[in-house]
């Protein structure tokens, strides 16, 4: 989970890569990636619940 200062809850090209890098260097350990939280003042984005995860 991370915050978007804009307010603007949209992934950025950035959030998707590093999301993946994050997501692949954890199953090397065994830990699984449930979801990526994107909090922008009072909205919410979730990466599970836009099938980026």
């Amino acid at each position: 989970m991370h915050n978007h200062p804009s307010g603007n809850p949209e992934p950025s090209g950035a959030d998707k890569v590093l999301t993946q890098r994050l997501k692949e260097a954890l199953a090397l350990v065994d830990v699984r990636t449930l979801d990526h939280i994107i909090v922008a003042g009072s909205t919410t984005a979730s990466f599970a619940e836009r099938g980026l995860i």
